[in-house]
């Protein structure tokens, strides 16, 4: 019923419910046409998909100015855009896919042995193989193949274009066998794991806010045919504000599953989406493929990200690795690796025991290993530096 009271008026602004949502209004944004003169480095358009080449990437961010241009392009794809990207051959050199993958077969096979891990948010329980903390322990079981992994320059623009400096890496494998369900179409962290009733408790604005603290990405560890299973999109389904609670009404599922597009993959690829995107991962029809992705989740410096993850420890185990690649990396993927690495931010802190010095906050893990790095410093003092700054921040 219409009504002119102000004060509903302002209710309704503020408080989304799920009642409320509209697929109407939901479909005219979600019909949106994705057009490749609105980007001018993308490759081309596939199924209202950005596809970009990874090598016109990494040249048009070769200087300055291209760099902000291209990072203002691949912010506004995820933001109004389509909300998903996929960059091809994202990872040149096979070697540093498949000495990754060996390491997450090999963690897969420990869990089997050792019935645990395991789960999945939005799959049923058996459908896949899953490694929480996929980041900490791949740098911890080869930090030498770390450094070269997230030392990739296509994985740094998308999380900085998105997020900003100071980012944190976090990571989860999943393996889909053949015959593993598909996923229910969802929204991603933070709001995307939460029941009605608690996302109606949250004004709008944090429904607005909640995509821009995290950015999901997968890195394809082998091909990917449709017939794998890889995940479903549909694209600009993220601009809905309430699409966080429309996807618990049965309209907007079904919406999704006569609406959604996939696209095959190769191993190296990386697809980055806006976590409020609606997305699924598909069902695997193969008889033989084990679709194996690293599921990126990546979090704003300003929020936490979902995983407890020890940085102080593979930093210190990753520091000797990327001495030792020295001259082999470059510069640039020397401090990608150490970004995906090390704590980035300076808060929370004790401000008593470790004031900012020289500045408005105190030296980051992140500032600690750079610094380490260009005086060459012994494994051992980084080791003591890293403990001494971990214990400054306790209260």
């Amino acid at each position: 019923m219409k009504t002119d009271n102000p004060q509903k008026l302002r209710a309704d602004r503020v408080w989304l419910t799920e009642d409320a949502c509209d697929l109407d209004e939901f479909r005219a944004l979600a019909e949106k046409t994705t057009l490749l003169a609105d980007y001018p480095t993308a490759d081309r358009i596939d199924k209202n998909v950005l596809i970009y080449e990874s090598r016109k990437v990494i040249a048009a961010i070769a200087d300055p100015h291209g760099r902000r241009a291209v990072l203002a392009e691949i912010c506004e794809a995820f933001g109004e855009g389509p909300g998903v990207v996929v960059f091809k051959h994202a990872y040149e050199d096979p070697s540093v896919i498949d000495g990754a993958s060996r390491i997450f077969d090999d963690l897969i096979e420990g869990q089997h042995r050792t019935s645990t891990g395991g789960g999945d948010h939005f799959a049923k329980p058996g459908a896949n193989d899953r490694i929480w903390n996929s980041l900490e322990k791949h740098c911890l079981a080869d930090p030498a193949n770390f450094a070269k992994y997230y030392g990739n320059a296509i994985v740094a623009i998308a999380s900085e274009a998105w997020l900003g400096p100071g980012y944190q890496m976090t990571a989860q494998v999943n393996r889909v066998n053949p015959g593993g369900a598909a996923q229910s179409a969802h929204r991603d962290y933070h709001l995307g794991f939460q029941a009605s009733k608690v996302i109606e408790q949250f004004p709008s604005h944090v429904h607005r806010l909640s995509p821009v603290l995290t950015l999901q990405g997968a890195v394809a560890h082998c091909d990917m045919p449709l017939e794998s299973g890889p995940t479903l999109f549909l694209p600009h389904s993220q601009t809905y504000v309430p699409g966080y609670l429309a996807l618990k009404r049965q309209e907007f599922k079904d919406y999704f599953e006569e609406n959604h597009v996939q696209l095959p993959l190769e191993k190296g690829d990386v697809v980055f989406f806006n976590p409020a995107l609606f997305h699924a991962a598909g069902t695997n029809r193969s008889a033989n493929i084990r679709r194996l992705a690293n599921l990126l989740q990546v979090s704003s410096a300003f929020g936490r990200a979902m995983e407890t993850v020890n940085r102080e420890r593979m930093s210190a185990k990753l520091f000797p690795a990327l001495k030792a690649l020295k001259g082999r990396l470059s510069d640039a993927e020397i401090a990608n690796a150490v970004a995906a690495c090390a704590e980035g931010y300076s808060f929370p802190t004790n401000l008593d025991r470790d004031p900012p010095l020289g500045g408005l906050a105190p030296k980051t893990q992140s500032q600690l290993m750079h610094e380490a790095l260009r005086q060459g410093w012994s494994d051992e003092a980084l080791v003591t530096a890293l403990a001494e700054q971990a214990e400054r921040k306790l209260s």
